[in-house]
């Protein structure tokens, strides 16, 4: 086995334990919890509304388009393939790993190893050049857009686990009460749309986010502070997709 094709396998065994996990953990469900139900323990506000996850499954779909891609004979020795390396086989059994710590109540474990995931996906955003490169659609429907919305959602996802851990450990705020606290990482969640839009014209990245601030609004639809930043965000969101998505692309470094 060479080693083309021995990334490619990785990548290949790296999704299917992703997905195996990620259908297990809600239809075991593992340790007899469901994720969503863990959630709703945490009385914190950056976590958007149950529908808002069904974004899994466009995620799901984006992972198996990649690793069609990859197989494919003339993609074998792309050089852009060929740098991402295996970070994003590594992201995959983070991924497992983090629901197992989620599901088994180690929530500060949950934190490091989420963050390792948000790491991965940053060196395999970079490594692939997304927004900088030239590619052909078929490129950019299996690579770029799957890539650019999974690390949208790990973004939100992120920032979700540490307020939720921070409410597990009754941390006080620093005496910032939660809905502020919202509020400011709604903005911080917003900074980073409005720098991934301005470096790499990301419009699947910023969509995600969209996605993401429009459940949260609408979850906490009675709580002003939190659903008034949560819709502002959203409408920034969709402002950046819909100009990333017109506006010519950086010339590549």
């Amino acid at each position: 086995m060479n080693r083309d094709t021995l990334r490619q396998s990785a990548n290949a065994a790296s999704v299917l334990l992703a997905l195996v996990v990620n259908v297990l953990s809600n239809a075991l469900p593992l340790n007899g919890q469901n994720t969503g139900a863990i959630s709703d323990r945490f009385d914190v506000y950056f976590v958007p509304a149950g529908y808002v996850f069904a974004i899994w499954g466009v995620l799901y779909i984006g992972w198996l388009a990649f690793v069609v891609y990859q197989f494919m004979p003339a993609q074998r020795q792309n050089p852009r393939l060929r740098r991402l390396g295996y970070w994003f086989a590594l992201s995959g059994v983070l991924n497992a790993a983090w629901l197992f710590c989620w599901h088994w109540n180690q929530f500060g474990l949950s934190v490091l190893v989420m963050l390792a995931l948000l790491g991965t996906l940053i060196m395999s955003y970079l490594r692939l050049n997304v927004g900088r490169s030239t590619v052909g659609r078929a490129e950019q429907w299996c690579v770029d857009i799957p890539f650019g919305a999974y690390l949208g959602w790990i973004s939100v996802a992120t920032i979700a686990n540490v307020t939720s851990f921070l409410d597990f450990v009754e941390w006080n705020g620093a005496g910032i009460a939660p809905q502020a606290w919202a509020a400011i990482m709604l903005a911080v969640a917003t900074v980073l749309g409005l720098l991934l839009s301005w470096l790499r014209r990301d419009a699947a990245y910023v969509l995600v986010l969209a996605w993401a601030f429009a459940g949260i609004a609408l979850k906490h639809a009675g709580v002003a502070v939190v659903s008034s930043a949560a819709w502002a965000a959203t409408v920034i969101a969709l402002v950046l997709a819909a100009r990333n998505m017109l506006a010519p692309r950086r010339h590549p470094l």
